[in-house]
């Protein structure tokens, strides 16, 4: 009901057009500012790209065409571990996932016409996602959604190619230790979003799957193992939540 009254506000005319709408150039600094930041850490991508053995096409075609920077990182990180490529691509595919959740949201949020939707699905990521979704009304999510997109998208791409090139000129990209530039940025966005304690408990469990698995299992599975912390959370939470009374009633049937 709440979600339901919060998008009848985002309608042209509704509450959130009216008082609640922040000005343009307001989501647009805001926005600038998340494009630029985020984008710059591409650099890093590059040369950690690089410096994992793919060759500049290849490197640039993942900017391009995947844009999702923990995705990427996970990719690269995995190869330049030594790991399998079919579970390093595994390992990225399941991060990208999330960004399908958000195009669910998103697509309610933004209400864009569906010529509009194929190119704007390339810009469903965490950045774009959180600048439209703090924005009150419908305008403020588009122009936000917008310009991070476009900026960050510009950026991103640019310093991918940026660094690659100067891969060369770091010498050893591992002692620069900029492959820990994306996560470090991914943690960053993903913290405050952390409001419950099982999201919190799903966020520590990942965390000690992922460190705890990595010196025993291959590049990449870690990664594919830390995603069974949220199941495990919920299955537990779920344990531990009382019955309601009809559902206690039918219990102690069934022991009888």
């Amino acid at each position: 009901m709440a979600e339901e009254t919060a998008l009848a506000d985002m309608r042209p005319g509704g509450a959130g057009d009216a008082g609640d709408r922040r000005p343009d150039s307001a989501v647009v600094r805001d926005a600038l500012g998340v494009g630029i930041a985020v984008g710059l850490s591409g650099f890093a991508f590059g040369v950690t790209s690089a410096g994992s053995g793919l060759t500049l096409l290849q490197t640039c075609a993942l900017s391009l065409l995947v844009f999702t920077g923990a995705s990427q990182f996970a990719l690269v990180g995995a190869l330049a571990a030594g790991g399998n490529p079919f579970t390093a691509a595994a390992g990225a595919f399941f991060l990208g996932v999330r960004n399908a959740f958000y195009g669910l949201r998103l697509s309610q949020l933004l209400a864009l016409p569906r010529a509009v939707r194929p190119l704007a699905a390339q810009w469903v990521i965490d950045e774009t996602t959180a600048v439209a979704l703090a924005q009150p009304a419908r305008r403020g999510a588009r122009i936000g959604f917008t310009v991070t997109g476009a900026s960050l998208y510009l950026l991103w791409n640019l310093t991918t190619l940026l660094g690659a090139l100067g891969a060369k000129a770091l010498g050893d990209t591992d002692a620069w230790g900029l492959d820990a530039a994306g996560p470090a940025v991914f943690l960053a966005l993903l913290a405050p979003m952390l409001k419950t304690v099982t999201e919190r408990a799903v966020a520590a469990l990942a965390v000690a799957l992922g460190l705890g698995l990595l010196p025993v299992l291959p590049a990449g599975v870690p990664v594919l193992a830390a995603a069974l912390a949220a199941p495990a959370v919920l299955y537990l939470e779920g344990r531990r939540r009382p019955a309601p009374d009809g559902a206690r009633d039918e219990i102690r049937k069934e022991e009888r």
